[in-house]
């Protein structure tokens, strides 16, 4: 890429859900593309630009733990933002009635590290990444950041820094030394038509922890 940002980003717990599995969340073994650019588009995003995900580098070794958390099937009826508005109405959910609690188990990822390393593309107004860039590395720089940026869940927040020229690259662990083929993964959501909105593969490999992200035009639907 010739102009681009390189962001540090790690996190205690982490949950990348492969679409495949319908009812328990099971992680994929790195971040996908679409997981780093919400990270990215937490900290600097606009209407007139999208983010492109070129390089995700894995910096510690792979483990999994899993968990198994009470939920809950149904969600507050749409009569909750009236109240809120009103000052008065019923805003309670009863997770006893009926059957909405349930239990669901989770496999997902601990002690997770990586380095996001992306571009920008103008979608609209003037052509002026630089500009875009710069207030992107302000913000990293300072750790602003709109929403927080979070691994797959929203629970799971995500801490982050910026590196730049002489900051100190973290080392990939030994463990992630040779290459390893990691499958077809998610890269991202074709939202072209709103209607119709349908996710993109590709077929994933990484080579000491470095995965080399395609274009999503090559990505297949």
């Amino acid at each position: 890429m010739a102009f681009g940002i390189k962001l540090h980003c790690w996190g205690e717990w982490a949950c990348f859900t492969r679409p495949e599995m319908k009812v328990e969340r099971v992680s994929y073994d790195v971040m996908t593309p679409s997981a780093a650019r919400g990270v990215v588009e937490a900290i600097y995003w606009k209407p007139e630009i999208r983010w492109h995900i070129d390089r995700i580098t894995v910096l510690n070794k792979i483990q999994f733990t899993s968990v198994r958390r009470n939920e809950v099937k149904d969600k507050i009826g749409a009569g909750a933002t009236k109240a809120m508005k009103d000052g008065v109405g019923n805003l309670a959910f009863y997770v006893d009635e009926g059957d909405n609690r349930q239990q669901r188990a989770t496999l997902m990822l601990r002690k997770v590290g990586y380095i996001i390393e992306a571009n920008i593309e103008i979608l609209s107004g003037p052509d002026n990444i630089a500009k875009h860039l710069d207030q992107f590395n302000r913000r990293a720089r300072n750790g602003a950041c709109y929403t927080r940026p979070y691994l797959g869940c929203r629970e799971f927040a995500a801490d982050f820094e910026l590196l730049e020229a002489d900051s100190v690259t973290p080392v990939v662990d030994a463990s992630l030394a040779g290459p390893r083929d990691l499958g077809w993964m998610l890269h991202d959501i074709d939202f072209t038509d709103p209607k119709n909105m349908q996710a993109r593969f590709f077929h994933a490999t990484m080579q000491d922890g470095v995965i080399e992200v395609p274009p999503f035009a090559e990505a297949y639907a």
